[in-house]
């Protein structure tokens, strides 16, 4: 490609610096606008990484500025509006995950995207982190032997207490599934990638902080095609 890839994003939450400053990195790509529904948010963390434009609506922003790739850092509630705005003007998506509320609708966004022939891709990027690639090139050469079983142990740093993720992510305690389908899904990701598919699952959840909604602590047991 001559010119440089012209990227438009929506929202402006807490993982959003991340994605902004990641594309104003890329020398190739030209952020020209994003979208928040609040305008003075918006036009705060536009002004912070150098996004010209800011819009109230996305499909204002796709008409006006013509992408080639929308970047979707909102929350699953809102990936059909925003997944179908750009498949009807044939602009690629990727996407923040979790990929949808439930599989059902997962499927429904994909198909949303084949039949408008659009790429679409899930912004889950632990499996790309050096270490784990590392981790694989070993898996791959033979130099760890032959994998019989993997253990992993995770405690959500910020997820204690009666004020548990209310200063970056307050939405979290409401939400009625959290920590397999918001945080564990990273590495249930990165074992696909490092093992295999996934041939059946037993897991236990439980509530441990009565101030969240949804599960904070877990037990899961994989096994693999492998």
């Amino acid at each position: 490609m001559d010119r440089k890839l012209r990227v438009v994003a929506v929202g402006a939450g807490y993982f959003s610096q991340f994605q902004y400053q990641g594309w104003r990195n890329i020398d190739a790509v030209d952020i020209s606008a994003l979208t928040n529904r609040d305008l003075a948010k918006g036009q705060a963390l536009a002004a912070r990484y150098g996004v010209p434009r800011v819009y109230g609506q996305v499909e204002e922003m796709l008409d006006r500025e013509r992408p080639d790739l929308l970047d979707i850092i909102t929350t699953p509630a809102t990936y059909r509006q925003y997944i179908a705005a750009a498949a009807q003007r044939g602009i690629a998506v990727i996407c923040q995950k979790p990929f949808g509320r439930s599989f059902g609708e997962a499927v429904q966004l994909v198909e949303i995207a084949e039949q408008a022939g659009i790429p679409l891709v899930v912004h889950e990027n632990f499996r790309w982190q050096p270490w784990y690639r590392e981790a694989r090139r070993l898996i791959d050469a033979g130099r760890l032997g032959v994998l019989h079983s993997a253990a992993f142990r995770l405690r959500p740093g910020d997820g204690q207490g009666a004020q548990a993720y209310l200063d970056r992510q307050p939405y979290f305690q409401q939400m009625p599934r959290l920590l397999v389908y918001e945080t564990a899904i990273h590495w249930i990701d990165t074992f696909r990638f490092l093992i295999g598919e996934v041939a059946a699952v037993y897991a236990r959840l439980r509530r441990i902080n009565p101030v969240i909604a949804g599960e904070d602590a877990a037990y899961i047991v994989f096994e693999y095609d492998s």
